[in-house]
């Protein structure tokens, strides 16, 4: 019988409600969450939002472990090794009121397998989800499928009947610009409920008392106010003044500042997210570059792009050592991490300029550089660093930096030819990097690939990681395709991100890597 359990146990280290401490937490970042459809967008700021709202049936908690959410256990049938068996956490209530039931869990599946969905790459093993009885689902795949419990820590459960109430069966298709009662309004099950929401603006949210978690977590926050803020300079004011408690994605130039300021405090660790550049290789012709071949379809020009973003450079003169500079996009706390893959590659201009020449680009090209200003941490600042070091081999960036709603939009819609992307792992698996950003784009995979990459063998690995059972078979394929994509440098890592938050001293909050504040875990001393 093969058996996965994620978990040692539920919610062993239970907590005690600490409800004599509860007061408002004021909250802030650079960015808001794209939309309240939970199944619309896979994206952090996104998820972190949602997660205040909706539950998951497995979350990974503030140290990144994995554990039980409205699925009290999770394990591979007896009898069948393509069928997951969850068994649904018994009376809880939507914030409507509703009765959570194997149904709901049946419906936000399926509706998260929508070709609208762009959660829908995490799910592209799943054959069927069905219910067994009120309050057991069996997911089967079509293949035995190891990895299926890590894909669903941002896949959050709906209330069908509120969907179909509202007309939101289906998910927002944000590409399109939709809107729907699902983008503004939501009815989770989590441990707060929406009160207002004024997107980019803010978002009110009051705790659930009639949550299941309410006496297993501290929940010492009675109102959480989320108010996002674009301009660095103007969130650390507004922490500095007391008109925020916590700073999330702490800009480094304020880090020692916010250290030594009164009555704050930092609390730092290392992200799981790359922060990279991406190019279209395979395009005959490209929309902003001012030659008739494409010049990022030659690798050599790939190599000289490589050769020049001084990643080293990067690290020290815009993140002031906030960062660790790579050379692939994965983590360290990823499996299929390799240091030695990871390993920076100096800056060579003497050698990028040959090879520029070599390929036919001795005189250089023009390119438009696409990047968010809100979404990373010195997003811009790291872009407009990247336009001085290319213009030494005679590559000139024309950088237009924009709010990432429109960054990503845009980029969804396949429009740009050279931009910058960072990447979580949240599965801790290198299937996940594969499956969105190198398999080929076709289907339900590769949905994050805008590259136009696509190599016969590589996809051929992806699937197949995703469903090998012997883990070191399974190693010895991740190990050949991050080698095979490596050596033909699909895209340009820049670094691992670092995470530093900014609070009130008397706020006991530790950073959590995927930048995911679990609020129902806060304290007040």
């Amino acid at each position: 019988m093969l058996r996965k359990t994620l978990l040692v146990s539920a919610v062993a280290a239970a907590m005690t409600a600490s409800a004599a401490h509860a007061e408002t937490l004021r909250w802030t970042r650079s960015a808001d969450s794209l939309t309240l459809d939970p199944h619309s967008q896979n994206e952090g700021p996104t998820h972190s939002v949602n997660h205040q709202v909706f539950d998951t049936l497995i979350y990974q908690d503030m140290d990144v472990a994995y554990q039980p959410g409205l699925a009290t256990d999770w394990h591979v049938h007896e009898d069948d090794p393509h069928i997951w068996v969850f068994e649904i956490r018994e009376g809880v209530t939507f914030h409507e009121g509703q009765a959570l039931t194997a149904d709901d869990v049946v419906f936000s599946l399926n509706r998260a397998r929508h070709e609208h969905a762009d959660m829908r790459g995490l799910l592209t093993a799943i054959k069927e989800v069905r219910a067994e009885d009120d309050f057991t689902v069996h997911v089967e795949t079509h293949e035995p499928n190891p990895l299926l419990p890590n894909n669903l820590t941002n896949l959050f459960i709906m209330s069908r009947e509120w969907a179909e109430e509202h007309g939101v069966e289906e998910p927002q298709n944000y590409a399109a610009g939709e809107e729907t009662h699902a983008v503004r309004n939501a009815n989770g099950t989590g441990p707060f409920r929406v009160v207002s929401r004024e997107p980019d603006v803010r978002t009110v949210f009051e705790r659930n008392d009639d949550y299941w978690g309410i006496d297993h977590y501290p929940m010492e926050i009675t109102a959480l106010i989320f108010t996002p803020i674009e301009s660095a300079a103007t969130r650390v004011a507004a922490l500095l003044s007391g008109e925020v408690d916590l700073l999330q994605e702490t800009p480094v130039q304020d880090i020692e500042r916010l250290a030594n300021a009164p009555n704050l405090k930092n609390e730092q660790g290392a992200e799981n997210r790359t922060i990279f550049l991406g190019m279209d290789l395979a395009s005959a012709e490209l929309r902003t570059v001012d030659t008739d071949d494409n010049p990022f379809a030659d690798r050599r020009v790939r190599e000289a792009i490589n050769l020049a973003v001084d990643a080293t450079t990067i690290h020290t003169a815009v993140m002031r050592g906030n960062a660790e500079p790579a050379g692939m996009i994965a983590p360290p706390f990823v499996n299929g991490y390799s240091a030695e893959r990871d390993q920076v590659i100096p800056a060579d201009l003497s050698r990028a300029n040959e090879l520029m020449a070599e390929a036919g680009f001795g005189d250089g090209f023009r390119v438009t550089l696409q990047c968010p200003n809100d979404r990373y941490v010195n997003d811009e600042q790291i872009c407009q660093a990247v336009v001085s070091m290319l213009a030494r081999i005679g590559i000139t960036v024309d950088l237009v930096a924009q709010t990432r709603s429109l960054h990503f939009a845009e980029l969804a819609r396949e429009e740009y030819d050279f931009y910058m992307l960072g990447w979580g792992v949240p599965t801790m698996d290198s299937e996940y990097v594969f499956n969105y950003l190198y398999h080929t784009k076709e289907g339900d995979r590769g949905s994050w690939n805008f590259t136009g990459y696509s190599d016969e063998r590589v996809d051929e690995l992806t699937v197949a990681m995703g469903q090998e059972t012997d883990e070191e078979t399974r190693n010895e394929m991740i190990d050949e395709a991050w080698q095979i994509v490596h050596d033909e440098i699909v895209y340009i890592p820049i670094h691992h991100q670092m995470l530093t938050w900014s609070m009130r001293d008397d706020i006991d909050f530790q950073v959590q890597s995927e930048n995911t504040p679990h609020f129902k875990y806060l304290r007040f001393q």
